[in-house]
């Protein structure tokens, strides 16, 4: 067995936890933060401030892999949060009915849930194995390191007290200090590849009165003006939240924390305007995140690992801007094959950095091309122009097969080269085309006018 030792306890650290523990590693979590997601969602989710983890308070839509992975490895997870008020929602829920079966159908879920309630059932869980320690209130300060090439971890230091450990997982977070720690330790440095998105966050949540609608119908969760991007995030327990995208240059960023006219641009975007229709209450102010990159840290250069005995995770590997909500799932993924392989990775990590290129790295690509179209679009106030692209995305919620290919590169199941780069959705999306002449590239949210109309000067 390996002893491991994990720096964070966040969701891809109690996960990674949780798999190793029940596979009878020994495990001991070290979370400089005290407090733990318990029996209160609303008051863990709505007072508990986390400066460290601002994405805490962000909304979330879990895709596929969080879904399999945890039916895999810790079925009683899910069901957890299944009690908790979590919700299934599956991609052809839209249509009236499902069309009929295919292989990889079942996995087309979104769970619809507060991260609060998965960080809750992960620490429930993980209370429950023997061979997983957690100490909270623990706060990491360097990492003990022997001499060698390339040098070896042997373990961690919380002040004075040293742990030693076969090996020593990192899922600190996007702000890990550990990067810093090698160099200090005269290590190769880790090989940082870093873009910074250019698009700035606003949400407000939301719940639905108990006595009131429950919900709006057939509305999509998303629309866009030129210039910024408005969705709807239906979560557990009758929360939800609405979300506003824009440029970080955007003159009218900082206005949007005021909740009375945040509320009245949410209310010119159709999918944010058919919930707040609905007269819910207000459940938080409004929280805005930016600062934003998407960074890839691996622990591996050409010459391959710059240390052994030390792999990321999480945050601390892969940190992608939330707009398509990879991070969660990610981290899933990650913990899922370090517990399956931890053994082999504790000797040697080599495999280990070879599966997340391979694994991870394209999804980090893929959200670096996209965020990098977006964000001068956004800044740009520009439209497409391609009109099969955005056909390809308004075709979807007319035709259950496009919808299939569009579910697939959402939950991480194909990339869109593969989804959509076939002879069906060729012959569906130009049947579609066919049907709708009169097609543009259009936006169905405010003009730059009414925005400006509605915004402080």
């Amino acid at each position: 067995m390996a002893r491991v030792a994990v720096i964070g306890g966040g969701i891809s650290g109690l996960a990674t936890a949780l798999m190793l523990g029940r596979r009878g590693h020994p495990v001991t979590v070290f979370e400089q933060e005290a407090r733990q997601a318990g029996e209160d969602l609303d008051q863990d989710f709505f007072q508990w401030r986390r400066p460290r983890t601002p994405q805490a308070a962000q909304p979330h839509s879990l895709l596929a892999p969080v879904r399999t992975v945890l039916l895999t490895e810790a079925p009683d997870v899910y069901a957890d949060m299944l009690a908790r008020g979590a919700r299934e929602y599956h991609e052809f829920d839209w249509f009236d009915e499902h069309p009929p079966h295919r292989h990889g159908d079942e996995d087309l879920v979104t769970l619809r849930t507060r991260r609060i309630v998965l960080e809750a059932a992960l620490s429930t869980a993980v209370r429950r194995e023997r061979t997983v320690e957690v100490r909270r209130g623990s706060r990491v300060h360097a990492l003990t390191v022997e001499e060698g090439s390339p040098a070896r971890v042997t373990g961690l230091r919380v002040g004075a007290e040293a742990h030693r450990a076969d090996l020593v997982v990192d899922t600190s977070g996007r702000r890990s200090p550990v990067p810093a720690w090698l160099i200090a330790a005269g290590c190769r440095p880790p090989v940082v590849d870093s873009h910074r998105t250019g698009i700035a966050y606003v949400c407000r949540w939301y719940r639905l009165r108990a006595t009131g609608p429950r919900d709006p119908g057939r509305v999509k969760t998303g629309s866009a003006a030129p210039f910024a991007l408005a969705g709807v995030f239906p979560s557990d327990n009758d929360t939800f939240a609405v979300s506003l995208v824009l440029s970080t240059g955007d003159p009218a960023r900082g206005a949007l924390t005021d909740p009375a006219v945040f509320e009245a641009v949410a209310r010119r975007f159709p999918a944010t305007a058919a919930w707040l229709d609905l007269g819910p209450e207000p459940q938080s102010a409004v929280l805005a995140m930016a600062g934003l990159d998407n960074r890839w840290t691996s622990l591996a250069d050409g010459d391959g690992p710059v240390v052994t005995g030390l792999i990321n995770a999480g945050d601390s590997l892969i940190h992608t801007n939330p707009t398509f909500g990879h991070g969660v799932a990610l981290g899933l993924l990650a913990a899922q094959h370090l517990a399956t392989h931890v053994e082999q990775i504790a000797v040697d990590s080599t495999g280990y950095h070879s599966w997340t290129t391979r694994a991870l790295r394209p999804w980090f690509d893929a959200q670096v091309t996209a965020d990098r179209t977006n964000g001068q679009r956004l800044a740009e106030s520009t439209s497409s122009s391609d009109r099969r692209a955005a056909a390809l995305a308004v075709c979807a919620f007319d035709d259950p097969v496009v919808m299939r290919a569009r579910a697939q590169v959402r939950h991480l199941l194909r990339t869109a080269q593969n989804a959509y780069g076939t002879d069906e959705i060729d012959r569906h999306l130009s049947a579609w085309l066919a049907a709708h002449p009169d097609f543009t590239p259009k936006h169905d949210g405010p003009t730059r006018e009414q925005w400006d109309a509605l915004v402080p000067g």
